[in-house]
Protein backbone atom coordinates (compact mmCIF):
# COMPACT_ATOMS: atom_id res chain seq x y z
CA UNK A 1 0.00 0.00 0.00
CA UNK A 2 1.07 3.67 -1.08
CA UNK A 3 0.78 6.57 1.25
CA UNK A 4 0.34 10.07 0.22
CA UNK A 5 1.02 13.30 1.17
CA UNK A 6 1.04 16.73 -0.88
CA UNK A 7 4.06 19.49 -1.34
CA UNK A 8 4.94 21.73 -3.76
CA UNK A 9 7.50 22.79 -6.24
CA UNK A 10 8.36 26.59 -7.44
CA UNK A 11 8.62 27.59 -10.62
CA UNK A 12 8.73 31.17 -10.45
CA UNK A 13 6.32 33.10 -8.48
CA UNK A 14 3.97 29.78 -9.54
CA UNK A 15 4.08 26.57 -6.96
CA UNK A 16 3.14 23.44 -8.53
CA UNK A 17 1.06 20.61 -6.40
CA UNK A 18 3.32 17.78 -6.01
CA UNK A 19 2.23 14.08 -4.72
CA UNK A 20 4.68 12.46 -2.28
CA UNK A 21 4.38 8.97 -2.70
CA UNK A 22 5.68 6.63 -0.08
CA UNK A 23 5.92 3.11 0.23
CA UNK A 24 7.30 0.08 2.73
CA UNK A 25 7.91 -2.93 1.15
CA UNK A 26 9.70 -6.07 1.65
CA UNK A 27 13.81 -6.23 0.39
CA UNK A 28 16.65 -5.12 2.00
CA UNK A 29 16.58 -1.97 4.14
CA UNK A 30 17.29 1.18 1.79
CA UNK A 31 15.95 4.35 1.95
CA UNK A 32 15.74 5.79 -1.98
CA UNK A 33 13.96 9.15 -2.90
CA UNK A 34 13.15 9.43 -6.81
CA UNK A 35 11.46 11.92 -9.36
CA UNK A 36 13.84 14.22 -10.04
CA UNK A 37 15.20 15.27 -6.57
CA UNK A 38 17.78 17.84 -6.15
CA UNK A 39 21.26 17.70 -3.60
CA UNK A 40 18.86 19.30 -1.27
CA UNK A 41 15.96 16.85 -1.60
CA UNK A 42 18.08 14.23 -1.63
CA UNK A 43 19.83 14.27 1.12
CA UNK A 44 15.93 15.29 3.07
CA UNK A 45 16.03 10.85 3.69
CA UNK A 46 19.06 11.34 6.53
CA UNK A 47 17.31 14.77 8.26
CA UNK A 48 14.06 12.84 8.30
CA UNK A 49 15.82 10.00 9.55
CA UNK A 50 17.42 11.48 12.18
CA UNK A 51 14.37 13.82 13.15
CA UNK A 52 12.16 9.91 13.35
CA UNK A 53 15.13 8.64 16.02
CA UNK A 54 15.03 11.79 17.97
CA UNK A 55 11.15 11.09 18.56
CA UNK A 56 12.19 7.70 19.50
CA UNK A 57 10.44 5.74 16.17
CA UNK A 58 12.63 2.81 14.40
CA UNK A 59 12.15 3.07 11.05
CA UNK A 60 10.98 -0.80 9.37
CA UNK A 61 13.85 -2.80 8.25
CA UNK A 62 12.62 -3.10 4.73
CA UNK A 63 12.77 -1.09 1.41
CA UNK A 64 11.08 2.65 2.11
CA UNK A 65 10.81 4.51 -1.36
CA UNK A 66 9.87 7.66 -1.54
CA UNK A 67 8.67 8.66 -5.21
CA UNK A 68 7.96 12.79 -5.73
CA UNK A 69 5.08 12.94 -8.63
CA UNK A 70 5.04 14.25 -11.59
CA UNK A 71 8.90 12.57 -12.03
CA UNK A 72 9.80 15.06 -14.63
CA UNK A 73 9.22 18.33 -12.76
CA UNK A 74 12.51 19.23 -10.78
CA UNK A 75 12.46 19.47 -6.73
CA UNK A 76 14.65 22.00 -5.56
CA UNK A 77 14.51 23.01 -1.65
CA UNK A 78 14.46 21.73 1.79
CA UNK A 79 11.11 22.03 2.29
CA UNK A 80 10.73 18.68 0.65
CA UNK A 81 11.77 17.34 4.36
CA UNK A 82 8.38 17.77 6.31
CA UNK A 83 5.57 16.42 3.34
CA UNK A 84 8.39 13.06 3.08
CA UNK A 85 8.43 12.43 6.69
CA UNK A 86 4.39 12.86 6.76
CA UNK A 87 4.13 10.39 4.01
CA UNK A 88 6.61 7.82 6.17
CA UNK A 89 4.62 8.68 8.65
CA UNK A 90 1.56 7.44 7.33
CA UNK A 91 2.96 4.30 5.63
CA UNK A 92 4.17 2.84 9.02
CA UNK A 93 0.73 3.75 10.52
CA UNK A 94 1.73 6.32 12.98
CA UNK A 95 -0.61 9.27 11.41
CA UNK A 96 -3.98 8.33 9.68
CA UNK A 97 -3.26 8.50 5.99
CA UNK A 98 -6.43 9.97 5.20
CA UNK A 99 -5.23 13.13 7.89
CA UNK A 100 -1.73 13.33 5.69
CA UNK A 101 -3.62 13.67 2.79
CA UNK A 102 -5.50 16.49 3.70
CA UNK A 103 -2.84 19.56 3.76
CA UNK A 104 -0.52 20.81 1.60
CA UNK A 105 3.07 20.40 3.71
CA UNK A 106 6.13 22.09 3.55
CA UNK A 107 9.10 22.28 6.22
CA UNK A 108 12.61 22.06 6.67
CA UNK A 109 13.78 19.33 9.51
CA UNK A 110 16.44 19.71 12.30
CA UNK A 111 18.30 16.58 12.89
CA UNK A 112 16.25 17.22 16.41
CA UNK A 113 12.89 17.08 15.01
CA UNK A 114 12.18 20.63 14.92
CA UNK A 115 10.55 22.91 11.93
CA UNK A 116 13.09 25.53 10.50
CA UNK A 117 11.79 28.15 8.23
CA UNK A 118 11.32 27.86 4.46
CA UNK A 119 10.96 30.63 1.38
CA UNK A 120 7.82 30.76 0.07
CA UNK A 121 5.13 29.67 2.29
CA UNK A 122 2.88 32.38 0.72
CA UNK A 123 2.62 31.11 -2.90
CA UNK A 124 2.27 27.69 -0.88
CA UNK A 125 -0.92 28.70 0.56
CA UNK A 126 -2.30 30.06 -2.86
CA UNK A 127 -1.50 26.75 -4.50
CA UNK A 128 -3.32 24.91 -1.00
CA UNK A 129 -6.27 27.27 -1.29
CA UNK A 130 -6.57 26.01 -4.86
CA UNK A 131 -6.68 22.26 -4.25
CA UNK A 132 -8.80 23.24 -1.15
CA UNK A 133 -6.85 21.66 1.24
CA UNK A 134 -5.24 23.54 4.30
CA UNK A 135 -1.58 24.02 4.76
CA UNK A 136 1.45 22.45 7.13
CA UNK A 137 4.34 24.46 7.69
CA UNK A 138 7.14 25.53 10.26
CA UNK A 139 5.79 28.36 13.00
CA UNK A 140 7.94 30.82 11.64
CA UNK A 141 6.73 30.74 8.56
CA UNK A 142 3.04 30.56 9.22
CA UNK A 143 2.29 34.11 9.65
CA UNK A 144 2.64 35.15 5.89
CA UNK A 145 0.88 32.04 4.49
CA UNK A 146 -2.18 33.43 6.99
CA UNK A 147 -2.29 36.22 4.72
CA UNK A 148 -4.41 33.77 2.05
CA UNK A 149 -7.85 33.95 4.24
CA UNK A 150 -8.99 30.77 1.49
CA UNK A 151 -7.09 28.11 3.17
CA UNK A 152 -6.68 27.38 6.60
CA UNK A 153 -2.48 27.55 7.85
CA UNK A 154 -1.65 25.71 10.96
CA UNK A 155 2.39 26.15 12.11
CA UNK A 156 4.14 23.50 13.74
CA UNK A 157 7.21 24.01 15.99
CA UNK A 158 8.04 20.15 15.25
CA UNK A 159 7.45 16.68 13.98
CA UNK A 160 6.55 15.93 17.48
CA UNK A 161 3.53 18.77 16.99
CA UNK A 162 2.87 17.47 13.73
CA UNK A 163 1.97 13.95 14.39
CA UNK A 164 0.22 14.74 17.80
CA UNK A 165 -2.15 17.05 15.54
CA UNK A 166 -2.98 14.57 12.56
CA UNK A 167 -3.39 11.90 15.47
CA UNK A 168 -5.74 14.31 17.31
CA UNK A 169 -4.03 14.00 20.55
CA UNK A 170 -2.87 18.01 20.50
CA UNK A 171 -4.79 19.44 17.32
CA UNK A 172 -2.74 23.01 16.61
CA UNK A 173 -4.39 25.97 16.11
CA UNK A 174 -4.89 27.81 13.02
CA UNK A 175 -2.15 30.51 12.33
CA UNK A 176 -3.18 34.23 12.51
CA UNK A 177 -1.32 37.19 9.49
CA UNK A 178 1.55 38.73 10.12
CA UNK A 179 1.56 42.24 11.06
CA UNK A 180 1.11 44.94 8.76
CA UNK A 181 4.18 47.06 8.31
CA UNK A 182 4.17 50.92 6.97
CA UNK A 183 7.46 51.99 7.01
CA UNK A 184 7.95 55.51 8.97
CA UNK A 185 9.98 57.22 6.64
CA UNK A 186 12.76 59.96 8.51
CA UNK A 187 13.54 62.15 5.44
CA UNK A 188 10.97 64.72 3.39
CA UNK A 189 11.42 65.77 0.07
CA UNK A 190 11.12 69.59 1.63
CA UNK A 191 15.12 68.83 2.63
CA UNK A 192 16.02 69.32 -0.77
CA UNK A 193 17.49 72.78 -1.16
CA UNK A 194 16.10 74.44 -4.75
CA UNK A 195 16.23 71.93 -7.27
CA UNK A 196 12.11 72.68 -8.11
CA UNK A 197 12.25 71.52 -11.85
CA UNK A 198 13.67 68.11 -10.40
CA UNK A 199 11.07 68.26 -7.52
CA UNK A 200 8.31 68.71 -10.23
CA UNK A 201 9.41 65.78 -12.18
CA UNK A 202 9.39 63.70 -9.16
CA UNK A 203 5.85 64.24 -8.84
CA UNK A 204 5.39 63.55 -12.16
CA UNK A 205 7.12 60.11 -12.37
CA UNK A 206 5.61 58.88 -8.99
CA UNK A 207 1.72 60.21 -10.02
CA UNK A 208 1.51 58.18 -13.31
CA UNK A 209 4.62 55.48 -12.54
CA UNK A 210 6.83 57.09 -15.50
CA UNK A 211 10.21 56.51 -15.54
CA UNK A 212 12.78 59.36 -14.75
CA UNK A 213 16.36 59.76 -16.10
CA UNK A 214 18.35 62.51 -14.09
CA UNK A 215 21.84 64.05 -14.98
CA UNK A 216 23.87 66.63 -13.10
CA UNK A 217 27.05 67.48 -11.62
CA UNK A 218 27.82 65.61 -8.53
CA UNK A 219 26.71 66.56 -5.15
CA UNK A 220 23.97 68.38 -6.93
CA UNK A 221 21.19 65.91 -5.12
CA UNK A 222 20.30 63.45 -7.49
CA UNK A 223 20.55 60.57 -4.88
CA UNK A 224 19.33 62.87 -2.37
CA UNK A 225 15.79 62.87 -4.39
CA UNK A 226 15.71 59.49 -5.35
CA UNK A 227 15.35 58.26 -2.14
CA UNK A 228 12.68 60.58 -1.18
CA UNK A 229 10.47 59.42 -4.16
CA UNK A 230 9.33 56.27 -1.58
CA UNK A 231 7.59 59.62 0.62
CA UNK A 232 5.67 60.61 -2.20
CA UNK A 233 4.47 57.31 -3.64
CA UNK A 234 0.97 56.12 -2.49
CA UNK A 235 0.93 52.92 -0.43
CA UNK A 236 0.38 49.47 -2.45
CA UNK A 237 -3.14 48.28 -2.55
CA UNK A 238 -3.93 45.18 -1.29
CA UNK A 239 -3.75 43.57 -4.73
CA UNK A 240 -0.26 45.12 -5.45
CA UNK A 241 1.23 43.84 -1.67
CA UNK A 242 0.43 40.59 -2.19
CA UNK A 243 1.76 40.38 -5.58
CA UNK A 244 4.78 42.21 -4.15
CA UNK A 245 4.84 39.89 -0.84
CA UNK A 246 4.65 36.82 -3.33
CA UNK A 247 7.76 37.80 -4.70
CA UNK A 248 9.17 38.70 -1.61
CA UNK A 249 8.41 35.45 0.05
CA UNK A 250 10.28 32.96 -2.75
CA UNK A 251 13.12 35.62 -2.49
CA UNK A 252 12.91 34.54 1.52
CA UNK A 253 12.79 38.68 2.42
CA UNK A 254 9.60 38.63 4.07
CA UNK A 255 10.67 39.95 8.14
CA UNK A 256 8.24 37.61 10.37
CA UNK A 257 5.35 37.01 8.01
CA UNK A 258 4.68 40.46 7.88
CA UNK A 259 3.24 42.34 4.78
CA UNK A 260 4.86 45.73 3.75
CA UNK A 261 2.37 48.74 2.47
CA UNK A 262 5.36 50.55 1.44
CA UNK A 263 6.47 50.59 -2.01
CA UNK A 264 9.65 48.60 -2.75
CA UNK A 265 13.08 50.78 -3.39
CA UNK A 266 15.91 49.06 -4.32
CA UNK A 267 19.36 50.43 -5.33
CA UNK A 268 21.45 48.07 -6.90
CA UNK A 269 25.17 48.76 -7.00
CA UNK A 270 26.52 49.66 -10.75
CA UNK A 271 28.57 46.13 -10.31
CA UNK A 272 26.01 44.03 -9.74
CA UNK A 273 25.61 41.28 -12.63
CA UNK A 274 23.52 40.88 -14.89
CA UNK A 275 21.71 37.63 -13.24
CA UNK A 276 21.65 39.94 -10.06
CA UNK A 277 19.59 42.52 -12.02
CA UNK A 278 17.20 40.58 -14.23
CA UNK A 279 16.88 37.73 -12.29
CA UNK A 280 18.54 33.58 -12.54
CA UNK A 281 20.95 31.61 -10.96
CA UNK A 282 20.97 27.76 -10.02
CA UNK A 283 17.84 28.54 -9.42
CA UNK A 284 16.67 30.74 -11.26
CA UNK A 285 15.47 33.34 -9.03
CA UNK A 286 14.15 36.96 -8.94
CA UNK A 287 16.27 39.85 -9.63
CA UNK A 288 16.10 43.28 -8.82
CA UNK A 289 13.56 44.23 -11.48
CA UNK A 290 11.36 41.84 -9.81
CA UNK A 291 12.05 42.48 -6.26
CA UNK A 292 11.02 46.18 -7.50
CA UNK A 293 7.53 45.13 -8.80
CA UNK A 294 4.99 47.75 -7.99
CA UNK A 295 7.87 49.81 -6.62
CA UNK A 296 11.02 52.40 -7.41
CA UNK A 297 14.18 50.63 -9.32
CA UNK A 298 16.70 53.18 -8.80
CA UNK A 299 19.87 52.69 -10.56
CA UNK A 300 22.58 55.45 -9.71
CA UNK A 301 25.52 55.82 -12.21
CA UNK A 302 23.77 54.98 -14.95
CA UNK A 303 26.41 55.03 -17.51
CA UNK A 304 28.69 52.53 -15.19
CA UNK A 305 26.49 49.55 -15.67
CA UNK A 306 27.93 47.35 -18.02
CA UNK A 307 26.01 47.19 -21.94
CA UNK A 308 24.77 43.65 -21.65
CA UNK A 309 22.98 44.52 -18.22
CA UNK A 310 21.44 47.84 -19.30
CA UNK A 311 20.35 46.42 -22.60
CA UNK A 312 18.17 43.63 -20.67
CA UNK A 313 16.37 45.86 -19.24
CA UNK A 314 14.53 47.20 -22.40
CA UNK A 315 12.01 44.31 -22.75
CA UNK A 316 10.89 44.30 -19.52
CA UNK A 317 10.23 48.07 -18.92
CA UNK A 318 7.64 47.00 -22.07
CA UNK A 319 6.28 44.11 -20.84
CA UNK A 320 6.47 44.36 -16.98
CA UNK A 321 7.75 41.07 -16.68
CA UNK A 322 10.83 38.84 -17.91
CA UNK A 323 11.19 35.57 -18.95
CA UNK A 324 14.39 33.68 -17.84
CA UNK A 325 15.30 30.73 -19.83
CA UNK A 326 17.69 28.59 -18.25
CA UNK A 327 18.80 25.16 -19.37
CA UNK A 328 16.50 23.25 -16.63
CA UNK A 329 14.14 26.23 -16.13
CA UNK A 330 11.93 28.85 -17.70
CA UNK A 331 10.49 31.16 -15.34
CA UNK A 332 8.50 34.53 -15.69
CA UNK A 333 8.75 36.74 -12.99
CA UNK A 334 6.65 40.15 -12.90
CA UNK A 335 8.55 43.42 -12.78
CA UNK A 336 6.24 46.13 -13.43
CA UNK A 337 8.68 48.87 -11.68
CA UNK A 338 9.55 52.67 -12.11
CA UNK A 339 13.42 52.79 -13.40
CA UNK A 340 14.89 56.41 -11.82
CA UNK A 341 18.43 56.63 -13.09
CA UNK A 342 21.13 58.90 -12.42
CA UNK A 343 23.97 60.24 -13.97
CA UNK A 344 26.76 62.60 -14.01
CA UNK A 345 27.35 64.69 -17.15
CA UNK A 346 30.25 63.50 -17.95
CA UNK A 347 33.40 60.89 -16.33
CA UNK A 348 34.95 63.96 -13.85
CA UNK A 349 31.45 65.40 -13.68
CA UNK A 350 31.87 68.85 -14.10
CA UNK A 351 30.88 69.86 -17.89
CA UNK A 352 28.61 71.98 -16.64
CA UNK A 353 30.97 73.90 -14.96
CA UNK A 354 32.99 76.29 -16.88
CA UNK A 355 35.69 76.73 -13.69
CA UNK A 356 36.87 73.03 -13.45
CA UNK A 357 35.62 71.58 -16.98
CA UNK A 358 38.39 69.61 -18.51
CA UNK A 359 39.65 70.61 -21.52
CA UNK A 360 37.75 67.65 -23.67
CA UNK A 361 34.18 68.78 -23.02
CA UNK A 362 31.90 68.86 -24.64
CA UNK A 363 33.68 65.20 -26.38
CA UNK A 364 34.12 63.66 -22.84
CA UNK A 365 30.27 64.21 -22.43
CA UNK A 366 28.96 62.45 -25.60
CA UNK A 367 31.72 59.46 -24.63
CA UNK A 368 30.17 59.48 -21.48
CA UNK A 369 26.71 59.38 -21.72
CA UNK A 370 27.19 57.50 -25.04
CA UNK A 371 27.51 54.19 -23.34
CA UNK A 372 23.79 54.23 -23.05
CA UNK A 373 22.29 53.20 -26.25
CA UNK A 374 19.17 55.11 -28.35
CA UNK A 375 16.36 52.52 -27.42
CA UNK A 376 17.16 52.71 -23.92
CA UNK A 377 16.99 56.57 -23.83
CA UNK A 378 13.91 56.31 -25.72
CA UNK A 379 12.22 54.43 -23.18
CA UNK A 380 12.91 56.84 -20.54
CA UNK A 381 9.20 59.31 -20.34
CA UNK A 382 11.02 62.15 -18.64
CA UNK A 383 14.46 63.46 -19.00
CA UNK A 384 16.37 66.70 -16.63
CA UNK A 385 19.36 68.24 -15.46
CA UNK A 386 19.96 68.80 -11.96
CA UNK A 387 21.89 71.54 -11.74
CA UNK A 388 24.83 72.26 -8.72
CA UNK A 389 23.06 74.18 -5.49
CA UNK A 390 24.83 77.39 -4.73
CA UNK A 391 26.12 77.88 -1.15
CA UNK A 392 23.74 80.65 -0.65
CA UNK A 393 20.94 78.16 -1.71
CA UNK A 394 21.82 75.63 1.25
CA UNK A 395 21.90 78.66 3.55
CA UNK A 396 18.28 79.20 3.23
CA UNK A 397 15.43 77.79 5.48
CA UNK A 398 13.61 74.70 3.87
CA UNK A 399 10.52 75.57 1.40
CA UNK A 400 8.53 74.09 -1.14
CA UNK A 401 6.25 71.50 -0.08
CA UNK A 402 6.75 68.91 2.46
CA UNK A 403 6.38 65.15 1.08
CA UNK A 404 2.79 64.95 2.77
CA UNK A 405 1.30 67.60 0.44
CA UNK A 406 3.04 66.01 -2.72
CA UNK A 407 2.03 62.85 -2.41
CA UNK A 408 -1.77 63.97 -1.58
CA UNK A 409 -1.37 65.32 -5.05
CA UNK A 410 0.14 62.19 -6.30
CA UNK A 411 -2.96 59.64 -4.59
CA UNK A 412 -5.00 62.07 -6.43
CA UNK A 413 -4.05 61.64 -9.76
CA UNK A 414 -3.37 57.73 -9.02
CA UNK A 415 -6.93 57.20 -7.65
CA UNK A 416 -8.28 59.01 -10.79
CA UNK A 417 -6.32 56.74 -12.67
CA UNK A 418 -7.81 53.70 -10.91
CA UNK A 419 -11.04 54.60 -11.85
CA UNK A 420 -10.17 55.12 -15.35
CA UNK A 421 -8.84 51.87 -15.94
CA UNK A 422 -11.23 49.36 -13.87
CA UNK A 423 -12.09 46.48 -16.44
CA UNK A 424 -8.45 46.88 -17.99
CA UNK A 425 -6.53 44.28 -16.38
CA UNK A 426 -2.55 44.70 -16.00
CA UNK A 427 -3.48 48.53 -16.33
CA UNK A 428 -3.25 50.56 -13.22
CA UNK A 429 -1.22 53.74 -13.66
CA UNK A 430 -1.21 56.05 -17.54
CA UNK A 431 2.44 54.35 -18.17
CA UNK A 432 1.13 50.98 -18.84
CA UNK A 433 -2.14 52.35 -21.07
CA UNK A 434 -0.92 51.73 -25.44
CA UNK A 435 -2.73 51.38 -28.17
CA UNK A 436 -6.51 52.52 -28.60
CA UNK A 437 -6.64 53.11 -24.74
CA UNK A 438 -3.87 55.35 -25.11
CA UNK A 439 -5.57 57.12 -28.06
CA UNK A 440 -8.62 57.14 -26.15
CA UNK A 441 -7.53 58.28 -22.78
CA UNK A 442 -4.71 60.63 -23.45
CA UNK A 443 -5.73 62.65 -27.13
CA UNK A 444 -4.74 66.29 -26.47
CA UNK A 445 -7.14 68.93 -27.84
CA UNK A 446 -6.41 70.80 -31.30
CA UNK A 447 -3.86 73.44 -30.02
CA UNK A 448 -2.35 70.60 -27.77
CA UNK A 449 -2.11 68.27 -30.70
CA UNK A 450 -0.62 70.71 -33.17
CA UNK A 451 2.22 71.42 -30.93
CA UNK A 452 2.44 67.48 -30.31
CA UNK A 453 2.79 67.35 -34.08
CA UNK A 454 5.09 70.05 -34.15
CA UNK A 455 7.31 68.69 -31.87
CA UNK A 456 7.66 65.28 -33.28
CA UNK A 457 7.94 66.71 -36.79
CA UNK A 458 10.91 69.03 -36.06
CA UNK A 459 13.06 66.93 -33.40
CA UNK A 460 12.45 63.56 -34.89
CA UNK A 461 10.38 61.92 -32.17
CA UNK A 462 9.96 57.88 -32.60
CA UNK A 463 6.67 56.39 -32.32
CA UNK A 464 7.48 55.13 -28.57
CA UNK A 465 8.86 58.85 -27.67
CA UNK A 466 5.56 59.82 -29.42
CA UNK A 467 3.39 57.83 -26.85
CA UNK A 468 5.42 58.05 -24.03
CA UNK A 469 4.73 62.56 -24.25
CA UNK A 470 1.21 61.40 -24.53
CA UNK A 471 1.16 59.45 -21.76
CA UNK A 472 3.82 62.16 -19.33
CA UNK A 473 0.94 65.05 -20.64
CA UNK A 474 -2.12 62.89 -19.50
CA UNK A 475 -0.83 62.17 -15.95
CA UNK A 476 0.04 66.05 -16.03
CA UNK A 477 -3.50 66.88 -16.90
CA UNK A 478 -4.52 64.31 -14.10
CA UNK A 479 -2.25 65.99 -11.39
CA UNK A 480 -4.08 69.53 -12.80
CA UNK A 481 -7.63 67.88 -12.17
CA UNK A 482 -8.28 68.72 -16.01
CA UNK A 483 -10.23 65.71 -17.89
CA UNK A 484 -8.88 66.96 -21.16
CA UNK A 485 -5.12 67.20 -22.16
CA UNK A 486 -4.06 70.39 -23.15
CA UNK A 487 -1.27 72.44 -24.98
CA UNK A 488 0.23 73.69 -21.56
CA UNK A 489 -0.12 69.91 -20.29
CA UNK A 490 1.58 68.54 -24.15
CA UNK A 491 4.23 71.59 -23.73
CA UNK A 492 5.27 70.62 -20.06
CA UNK A 493 5.62 66.95 -21.19
CA UNK A 494 7.78 67.82 -23.80
CA UNK A 495 10.33 70.43 -21.81
CA UNK A 496 10.62 66.94 -20.05
CA UNK A 497 11.24 64.64 -22.94
CA UNK A 498 14.26 67.21 -24.90
CA UNK A 499 16.82 67.81 -22.93
CA UNK A 500 19.64 70.77 -24.76
CA UNK A 501 21.87 70.77 -21.85
CA UNK A 502 22.82 66.92 -21.77
CA UNK A 503 22.04 66.63 -25.24
CA UNK A 504 19.52 63.59 -24.57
Amino acid sequence: MVARAYTVAFEGVEAHQVEVQCAVTPGLPAFSIVGLPDKAVSEARDRVRSALAAMAIALPSKRITINLSPADLPKEGSHFDLPIAVALLAAIGIIPQDASESAVSLGELSLDGSLVAVTGALPAAMAAAEKDRALLCPSASSPEAAWVAATQVIGAGSLADVVQHFSGQSPLPPSEPGEVHNDPSTVDLRDVKGQERAKRALEIAAAGRHHLFMVGSPGSGKSMLAARLPTILPPLTPVEALETSMIHSVAGLLDQGGISRTRPFREPHHTASMAAIVGGGRRAAPGEISLAHNGVLFMDELPEFSRPVLETLRQPIETGKVMIARANAHVTYPCRFMLVAAANPCRCGHMFDPAQACARVPQCGEDYLGRLSGPLLDRLDLRIEVPPVSFTDLDLPADGDTSEAVAARVKGARDRQLRRFQGHDGIRANADAHGGLLEEIASPDAEGRELLMQVAEKFGLSARGYHRVMRVARTIADLSGSSTVRRPHVAEAVSFRLSPETGL
